[in-house]
């Protein structure tokens, strides 16, 4: 689903007036009825993850550390059983396992003597049954559970998607009869940065040529799709890495071509405006294309 850059900033400042929860959620489908669930499902996961990366820093002070290690320990001390981590996140604004990450780092540092390792942490936050402190388990798992944007459960269900709509688009392919090469295949050819899909045989879309296909399973806003240029896109277009060529950025179409011109799919939608590198060989899509014209075609209508 494509949406004006307008009705993107409605649904934006509606979600910058509510907490981050699934109560907010379900009152955001109320508020636009007419907007797919699952594209306003990422929206609100997207400008969420934005409020708490601009938020982050003060919430890793060693101050607030410490203030919210205390508040943790007393809150257990009155009452164990109670979600003690999770209504001190949502009291602060902070994501729950963040929240938890911070306060189980601290309670290791205090057991251990010694910072711990992001390895174990991620463990111990996956499986909260391995923190030694089974009152900390329940609080940690609380958090994890009841974190509908950040943690390791999230995690796996962004990755299943994503996956999922991979599948998805090679099965497309497929039925349309289009070979193609898939990223593993070309990450064994030694290309470091790769698409999902390299067409073997170039086919047209809308009257462009496209090379590769990438799949995203997210909506397009303008940080993420910015982003995706920067990091993905352009350098599928060009045999240069963008490390070596961040301060040419604005040369980078004056380059040798290293896939050529492609498509991206945004299957949650994105802002209709942004799809604006058309002639500069970047084409946006919010599904599988029906107008596919292959060399096939072609030539049998000439």
């Amino acid at each position: 689903m494509k949406l004006s850059k307008a009705q993107y900033d409605e649904i934006a400042q509606f979600l910058g007036h509510v907490q981050p929860t699934r109560q907010s959620l379900r009152k955001l489908k109320e508020r636009f009825p007419s907007q797919s669930q699952s594209t306003l499902l990422s929206i609100f996961s997207q400008e969420y993850q934005k409020q708490i990366k601009r938020t982050h820093a003060k919430h890793h002070t060693a101050e607030a550390i410490e203030t919210y290690y205390q508040r943790y320990l007393s809150g257990v001390m009155k009452n164990a059983a109670a979600p003690v981590l999770l209504e001190l996140a949502n009291e602060v604004d902070f994501a729950p396992s963040l929240m938890a990450r911070i306060v189980l780092e601290r309670f290791l540092q205090e057991q251990e003597g010694t910072i711990p390792s992001k390895t174990l942490i991620n463990s111990m936050l996956r499986d909260p049954s391995q923190i030694p402190d089974g009152v900390l388990a329940n609080q940690v798992y609380q958090c994890t559970v009841n974190d509908c944007c950040y943690g390791p459960l999230v995690d796996c269900i962004k990755h299943a998607i994503g996956h999922e709509h991979e599948v998805l688009l090679r099965e497309m392919l497929l039925e349309k009869n289009l070979s193609f090469l898939a990223e593993e295949q070309l990450r064994a050819k030694g290309y470091d940065k790769t698409p999902d899909f390299i067409l073997e045989v170039p086919v047209a879309v809308e009257g462009h040529i496209i090379h590769w296909i990438e799949s995203k399973a997210s909506f397009g806003d303008e940080c993420s799709h910015q982003a995706y240029l920067h990091d993905q896109f352009w350098s599928y277009w060009n045999r240069f890495n963008l490390k070596r060529s961040q301060k040419h950025l604005s040369c980078l179409l004056d380059l040798v071509q290293r896939f050529g011109p492609g498509l991206v799919i945004y299957w949650y939608g994105f802002i209709e405006e942004l799809d604006c590198h058309r002639e500069r060989g970047i084409l946006l899509k919010d599904c599988f294309p029906t107008d596919i014209v292959t060399l096939r075609h072609s030539m049998a209508q000439h």
